[in-house]
């Protein structure tokens, strides 16, 4: 009697909550309808494009070949190596700067760099070159104070690039790598320091080891966001830096060669390809980094 009366009164509560599960799955259409109109019907305008031949219109892999072969190739290298070295530099250098913040006894100084720091990360595109151009261009307000000029310095040139890129990507590192930095214990650092070892031995033996996978999840999404910049590189330096995404907008538009606009799309798809091996090492990376550091 007592099993038929439990089953009687559980039933209506399973009822409810496949009830719920069916309404929340009814939530979940629209975001599923807005994600398949914003990025399934550009990715299949992309795959298609990159398949299909601009004169014979039959679906082949010649706009793939000829993204991988000459300029088009230089273009994709140059964005990987301005993308590495950027990501490598920002992780190098935000990383003590997050670790001040989050060490710093004064709240209003960390809730000041960290507001300020969301700021910066999106600060871009045309502004962000105009700023640098008028403060370190070849008639820059420090360029003509601090002659930089006579020095052999050239805002307008890879290592330019990168010093602007930084402006964005450190901000957007100091971000990424404070939550792991506070998510290391204190108890870990009286235990080193009880056994007699230093500050650098601290940090080389328990503390690097445990940040390892959020440094390398933060330069991969540093790698990705500054692979992923136009505006930017569009404004300050053309085309006298090969850069992958400006290779796209001048075929596209006709700038060099008229009728390449399925190669771009092929150029496109070499950036998603890109962008999807990034994202396959930094997802696993974030999910190592959150069980150590939960």
């Amino acid at each position: 009697m007592t099993a038929t009366l439990t089953r009687a009164d559980t039933a209506p509560a399973a009822a409810v909550q496949r009830r719920r599960r069916s309404l929340g799955g009814l939530a979940v259409v629209p975001l599923l309808a807005f994600t398949a109109l914003a990025f399934g019907l550009p990715a299949f305008a992309v795959l298609d494009g990159a398949f299909t031949a601009k004169d014979t219109g039959a679906y082949s892999t010649a706009n793939l070949s000829a993204s991988l072969q000459g300029a088009y190739l230089t273009a994709l290298l140059g964005s990987v190596k301005l993308s590495a070295v950027c990501a490598a530099l920002a992780a190098l250098l935000g990383l003590p700067l997050a670790q001040a913040v989050v060490t710093s006894r004064s709240r209003a100084l960390r809730e000041a760099v960290l507001t300020a720091s969301g700021v910066l990360a999106n600060f871009g595109g045309v502004p962000l070159a105009f700023a640098f151009v008028a403060t370190l261009g070849n008639a820059g307000v420090l360029t003509r104070h601090l002659g930089l000029s006579d020095k052999g310095w050239d805002l307008y040139s890879f290592w330019g690039l990168v010093i602007v890129y930084l402006y964005f990507l450190i901000p957007l590192m100091v971000l990424t790598i404070s939550p792991a930095l506070e998510g290391l214990r204190v108890q870990w650092r009286e235990a080193a320091q009880n056994n007699g070892a230093t500050v650098v031995q601290y940090w080389r033996y328990v503390a690097l080891p445990v940040l390892l996978p959020s440094l390398l999840g933060g330069f991969v999404l540093l790698f990705g966001s500054a692979f992923a910049a136009y505006a930017t590189a569009a404004a300050m330096v053309g085309s006298s830096v090969p850069l992958v995404t400006l290779q796209i907008a001048d075929a596209l538009s006709g700038n060099v060669l008229v009728g390449q606009e399925n190669v771009a799309l092929a150029l496109s798809l070499d950036m998603v390809l890109v962008a999807g091996l990034v994202m396959a090492v930094y997802l696993p990376l974030q999910r190592r980094s959150a069980r150590w550091l939960a």
